[in-house]
């Protein structure tokens, strides 16, 4: 990939890697963070890295980016405080589905957060979600299926689908 190619692609896709981020991290400087390290991991590699695969090439290298992220935050600080609070916020006076849709999306495992934002979130078909989190299309298509089903359960619990 040349220059030329890589500017395109910043131009691209910055903006989907920084909202695949953000749903991540629910922080706005660490996923403009995330999308730093990105790019600049792909510069790096940009004479190994095709045109024709940049797509992919960022999301993986994003993903690995956010997990990193997320085990350090996890060394120091309490995410349970925060989830509670995100849920009392989102479902206060008024009915606020999509903060309590957020709140659900955060309690899942963290694999299946991820594939369900590149599907229904992003619009990533399976076979590029599986290059991108480097497990099988088979193994995606089970991971959205239990991460879709576990909303369903919470939602129902919640008394918020009819």
């Amino acid at each position: 990939m040349n220059a030329k190619e890589y500017n395109i692609a910043v131009e691209t896709y910055a903006d989907n890697i920084y909202r695949f981020a953000l749903k991540h991290l629910k922080n706005e400087m660490s996923a403009k963070d995330i999308v730093q390290e990105t790019f600049m991991k792909v510069w790096d590699k940009h004479e190994e890295v095709s045109h024709e695969k940049v797509k992919s090439y960022l999301f993986t290298t994003a993903y690995h980016a956010i997990i990193d992220w997320i085990k350090k935050e996890k060394r120091s600080a309490d995410f349970d405080l925060a989830d509670q609070s995100a849920l009392s916020t989102s479902a206060g006076a008024e009915f606020d589905l999509q903060g309590i849709l957020e709140w659900a999306l955060n309690r899942l495992p963290e694999i299946q957060k991820t594939v369900v934002l590149l599907r229904d979130y992003e619009g990533y078909p399976y076979d590029e979600i599986a290059e991108i989190t480097s497990l099988s299309e088979s193994q995606v298509k089970v991971y959205i299926f239990r991460a879709r089903q576990s909303l369903k359960t919470f939602l129902k619990q919640k008394e918020l689908v009819a």
